[in-house]
C-alpha cells in the first residue's frame, strides 16, 4: 500500500508516470508457475507442489519489490492528488471484485440449499433416480456415497472468531481516528492490537479445521456442504491473512515515520479491506453456521 502524498505533504505538480518496470512481467511468470504447479499437483505429479510453492514464493518476492518501489515513490513526493484519486478508485474496484467473488459462493450455497436439494427430492426424481433421497440440508448425496459427517455449529469457535473480528474492526477505527489526530503512539498501539486479533482469528480457524476434519469427519469431499463450507470459510481465512499482513506492513511504516494526519491512504486502503473482511464474516457466520 502507498500513501497518497509524501510524508512532508509535498504535492507533485504533474501526473507521475513511473519508469519502465519489470515487476508486472515477473509477477505474470510467477503466477503462471504457481498455476502450472497447482495443475500438476491436482493430477498427482510429485513435483507439482514444489513448483506451486516456488511460484508463490517468487510472487511474494516480486510483490515485496513492487510495493517497495511504490512506497519510495510516495515518500519521495512523486504522487499528486490525481494519483491519490487513482489509488482510491483502484482499491474500491478491487474490493468490489472481491465482493463479487464471495457473492458467487454465497449464491452457490443458496442454490444448492433452496433449489437443487428440493428439486432432487421431488416425486419425479424419487421415483426414477433416487428413491431414498430426502430433501434435507445437509445431506449425504442422492446415492449416499458421502461418508457420514457432522455439521459445524456456531458454538463456540465461530462465535469467538466473530467477537475477534468485530473487536478488530473497532480497534482499527480507533487507530484511524488517532492517526487523523496526529497521535502516532496511540495509532501504533491500536493497530498492533488489530494485527494480533487478526492472526488470533487465523489460529482459531486452524484449530476449527483440525476439529472438523478429525472429530466431525467433515472434509472437502463431504458433499456440497463440505465443499461450500471449506471454500467459503477457507477463502475468507486467506483474506484475513492477507488483510492482517497488509496491516502489519502499515504498522512498520508507521514505526518508520510514514503517513501524516492528512495524507495516509496506505492506512485507509488497508482499513477498507479489513472492514470488508469483517462484513463478509458476518454473512458467513449467519448463513454457514446458523442457517
Amino acid at each position: 500500500m502507498s500513501a497518497s502524498h509524501s510524508a512532508h505533504g509535498n504535492e507533485a505538480p504533474y501526473y507521475y508516470v513511473p519508469a519502465d518496470s519489470p515487476h508486472p512481467v515477473r509477477a505474470s511468470f510467477s503466477l503462471l508457475l504457481a498455476l502450472l504447479g497447482a495443475a500438476l499437483w491436482i493430477n498427482s505429479y510429485a513435483i507439482g507442489h514444489w513448483v506451486f510453492l516456488l511460484g508463490i514464493l517468487s510472487l511474494f518476492v516480486v510483490l515485496f519489490g513492487w510495493f517497495g518501489d511504490a512506497i519510495r515513490e510516495s515518500e519521495g513526493g512523486l504522487n499528486s492528488l490525481r494519483v491519490d484519486h487513482s489509488y482510491r478508485w483502484s482499491m474500491a474496484w478491487f474490493i468490489f471484485s472481491e465482493v463479487m467473488f464471495f457473492a458467487a459462493f454465497f449464491g452457490a450455497l443458496w442454490y444448492v440449499r433452496q433449489v437443487t436439494t428440493p428439486w432432487l427430492s421431488d416425486l419425479e426424481h424419487q421415483a426414477l433416480l433416487w428413491p431414498s433421497f430426502t430433501g434435507t440440508w445437509p445431506n449425504l448425496g442422492p446415492a449416499g456415497v458421502v461418508e457420514p459427517f457432522e455439521t459445524m455449529g456456531p458454538f463456540w469457535l465461530p462465535t469467538i472468531n466473530t467477537a475477534l473480528l468485530l473487536t478488530s474492526g473497532l480497534t482499527l477505527t480507533i487507530a484511524h481516528h488517532a492517526l487523523r489526530a496526529s497521535h502516532r503512539g496511540k495509532t501504533m498501539f491500536w493497530l498492533a492490537a488489530t494485527v494480533i486479533l487478526g492472526f488470533t482469528f487465523v489460529a482459531c480457524q486452524a484449530y476449527e479445521y483440525f476439529h472438523a476434519y478429525h472429530e466431525l469427519n467433515l472434509r472437502f469431499d463431504s458433499g456440497a456442504y463440505g465443499s461450500l463450507f471449506y471454500m467459503l470459510t477457507g477463502f475468507h481465512g486467506f483474506h484475513v491473512i492477507l488483510g492482517a499482513t497488509m496491516l502489519t506492513v502499515i504498522l512498520f511504516r508507521l514505526i518508520k515515520g510514514h503517513f501524516t494526519a492528512d495524507h495516509h491512504f496506505g492506512f485507509e486502503g488497508a482499513a477498507w479491506y479489513w472492514h470488508f473482511v469483517d462484513v463478509v464474516w458476518l454473512g458467513l457466520y449467519l448463513f454457514v453456521y446458523w442457517f
